[in-house]
């Protein structure tokens, strides 16, 4: 899901401001502006200065971002969006690397993009005599994308470090899923650290750059959490099956049953939205579609069978007992189904799937107890839970399988 202001295009690929960018970009441009009115700049000099340092700054973290999205793109791989925010910044790759090495190529780009910064800046300094606000811009400017390049190499997710560790845990081991939790473990060791040291120091000194550091550090123990619970998804949705997902709460039908009984039978009593299948001669037929029965004048109705509301089970979605729930999930979303039809080996309805029965499978692999209401929620709305996005999590699942 994108959050944000789209600004634009790079190389195709949308630009987003959230909406904390502007408070940062306004404390950066202070920052600069009041450091530089204090070294005697006259007039509007120090914050015009200090505008721009802000805005080359976040420029340094597009060309980052956008160095780990031209590599992803150049191995086939989707980037839905570059956001710029309260942190820097992050770029939306759809789905994961097909190998370590692939892995390893999109993590070490951003930071050998800024690296490439910092030299360019530092010859450029070197190179050109320079009026004393160029200088200044420049130099800051080497410096922080000389920091950024270290930092962002520090061993543990969500930085490009961790990414480069989980690329090398999964090369050693064959299990992408190893990778994240050890680079996840790492950064959440690194990010409580974080905390604790900028918390305390805090207190000790009472300088607000303290507070920043623990609000770093917390910012990355959620970050790394976050991967690897969406691992812990993208195993289980691995793992599962459509035959293990799906339930039998459909009805069979006859096919030759006129439309009068079965809308008697069955239409008025069902106390809520029901699946129907229609059979004859031991045989399914297809899936009945009531709702066309409003296309019928009522005075058919007795004579009219409910073999002309069926849809025959080679025209409708469905799929294998043995298909991955990961392909039922993205056949849900890209065809906006709200269920599907699950076959047996001979042809036979053997289950429906919706999205209800997709969370409960999940959260049973997962051993966490989710209640029914919940469960009959999803399957009213016919949508998975926001804060769920499982089409996502399935499309970026991978190197397991």
């Amino acid at each position: 899901m994108r959050s944000g202001w789209q600004v634009g295009r790079i190389f195709g690929i949308p630009l987003l401001l959230d909406q904390s960018w502007f408070w940062i970009l306004a404390l950066i441009s202070f920052q600069y502006g009041t450091i530089w009115q204090r070294e005697g700049w006259g007039g509007l000099l120090p914050w015009f200065a200090g505008f721009a340092m802000a805005l080359l700054l976040f420029g340094s973290v597009l060309l980052h971002e956008l160095g780990h999205s031209l590599i992803a793109r150049s191995q086939g791989i989707n980037v839905t969006s570059i956001r710029l925010f309260l942190f820097g910044g992050i770029a939306s790759i759809e789905q994961e690397s097909k190998t370590p090495g692939q892995a390893f190529q999109v993590a070490i780009a951003g930071p050998a993009v800024s690296f490439s910064i910092f030299l360019v800046l530092s010859l450029l300094r070197l190179a050109l005599p320079l009026p004393e606000p160029a200088e200044a811009v420049i130099g800051n400017l080497a410096g922080i994308n000389f920091v950024l390049a270290l930092f962002n190499m520090i061993p543990g997710l969500p930085l490009d470090g961790g990414q480069v560790l989980k690329a090398a845990v999964w090369k050693a081991t064959g299990s992408r899923a190893q990778g994240v939790r050890w680079a996840a473990r790492a950064g959440q060791t690194l990010a409580w650290t974080a905390v604790i040291v900028g918390i305390f120091s805090f207190f000790s000194t009472m300088q607000l750059s303290y507070l920043w550091l623990a609000l770093l550090g917390w910012f990355g123990v959620q970050n790394a959490s976050t991967y690897s619970r969406v691992t812990d998804l993208q195993e289980a949705l691995a793992q599962l099956t459509a035959a293990q997902a799906m339930t039998r709460e459909f009805r069979v039908v006859e096919a030759e049953m006129t439309l009068r009984e079965f809308a008697d039978k069955y239409l008025l009593n069902e106390m809520k939205p029901t699946v129907y299948y229609a059979a004859a001669d031991g045989r399914y037929r297809g899936l009945v579609a009531p709702e066309r029965m409003q296309t019928i004048e009522r005075s058919s109705w007795d004579s009219a069978a409910v073999q002309e509301l069926v849809d025959p089970l080679s025209e409708i979605p469905a799929v294998a007992e043995n298909t991955s729930l990961i392909q039922v999930i993205d056949r849900l979303e890209t065809e906006t189904l709200r269920r599907i039809t699950v076959l047996s080996p001979a042809g036979a309805v053997a289950g429906v799937i919706d999205r209800g029965d997709i969370v409960r499978a999940l959260a049973e692999k997962l051993k966490i107890a989710l209640p029914e209401d919940v469960i009959n929620r999803i399957k009213e709305e016919g949508a998975f839970p926001p804060g769920l996005q499982l089409q996502e999590i399935a499309k970026s699942a991978g190197g397991d399988r």
